[in-house]
């Protein structure tokens, strides 16, 4: 039952940190579940726990989302029973190819949802959810900037909003990532290598600018992101991917127009069972409508996260990668 392997980080840095070894999972307690994973997810917030940028105690598990099926489940628990197909996303210790973890954390996949297409988006898709129903609830109509919109949040971000009518002008880093944006329903797109986005915003909207801007890029695109916001517009950081934000001087949110900053993290919008429910089943309901098309990139055996985590800190990747287990 503990002839596990996985990937465990014992010191924290680069994508090397990460080392394939044994993994000790017992069995479940009280209110826990041993799951089997059968996809596992590669997100951006994985290096953040990797590199330390998001302390946890060591060694750890890294990996925040994967789908599997329910090996054993421990006392007190009858949400979920041995053989159910489950997803979770939000916990580090998915870098395995089982564990133990909180029975209430897990979602019953539904027969019509695989377990890949699971892993591949319910991290990301839950995030696009909370960030255009509730940290900033788009409107028909409306326009919106949102970077890096070839990536695995941008991606089923745009196409959300684009089915719910909003104009969207996504950022990508190259040619072939502009092609991905436009078929997310991106109505205009940025190639940032060699355009000036705040500019093109102003072109765009005739000198209106924006009531909101989606930044998971950081570092290289903040300054400038807030110069596209009107006044008492809305700027959501959620994700720093070229390097954690400079410290802001606060009253330069006030000279650029009574500006609304915002850096929400997902516990807070689907921390609770009910929660997590509810955003499921909209995220559910959008893929068997269309209105979600996620572009799995890649499929790779968990073994390789090591590269894996290369190709995504260095932008060579478009769309999801998913592990086999």
């Amino acid at each position: 039952m503990n002839d596990v392997m996985g990937l465990r980080v014992h010191r924290t840095g680069g994508p090397e940190a990460m080392q394939w070894e044994r993994v000790d999972v017992g069995a479940p307690g009280p209110g826990e579940a041993r799951v089997r994973h059968t996809a596992v997810g590669l997100n951006f917030l994985d290096t953040y726990f990797r590199s330390g940028l998001y302390p946890v105690p060591l060694p750890f598990v890294p990996g925040a989302e994967a789908a599997g099926v329910v090996e054993a489940v421990g006392p007190g628990v009858s949400a979920v029973r041995p053989g159910d197909r489950v997803a979770y996303a939000g916990s580090t210790g998915a870098y395995a190819q089982a564990r133990v973890i909180a029975a209430d954390a897990l979602v019953k996949l539904p027969h019509d949802i695989e377990a890949t297409t699971a892993a591949a988006v319910l991290l990301q898709g839950m995030t696009a959810r909370f960030l255009i129903r509730e940290v900033y609830p788009v409107q028909p109509g409306e326009t919106i900037l949102l970077h890096a919109a070839a990536g695995g949040v941008g991606s089923l971000l745009a196409q959300w909003a684009s089915a719910l009518g909003v104009r969207v002008i996504g950022t990508v880093s190259s040619d072939a990532k502009a092609e991905i944006a436009r078929a997310n329903g991106c109505a205009h797109v940025v190639v940032t290598a060699r355009e000036d986005f705040a500019q093109r915003v102003l072109e765009i909207t005739e000198g209106r600018k924006l009531g909101v801007v989606y930044d998971s890029v950081g570092r290289d695109t903040f300054a400038r992101s807030l110069d596209c916001l009107r006044p008492r517009g809305t700027m959501v950081v959620f994700g720093q991917s070229s390097g954690t934000i400079d410290p802001l001087e606060i009253n330069l949110l006030g000279r650029k127009g009574s500006l609304y900053l915002t850096r929400p993290v997902m516990p807070d919008f689907v921390g609770t069972p009910g929660q997590r429910e509810v955003a499921c089943g909209e995220l559910f309901q959008a893929l068997r409508d269309g209105v979600l098309k996620p572009r799995i990139g890649a499929v790779r055996p968990l073994s390789e996260a090591v590269q894996a985590h290369r190709d995504l800190e260095a932008r060579r990747t478009a769309g999801a990668t998913v592990f086999s287990v």
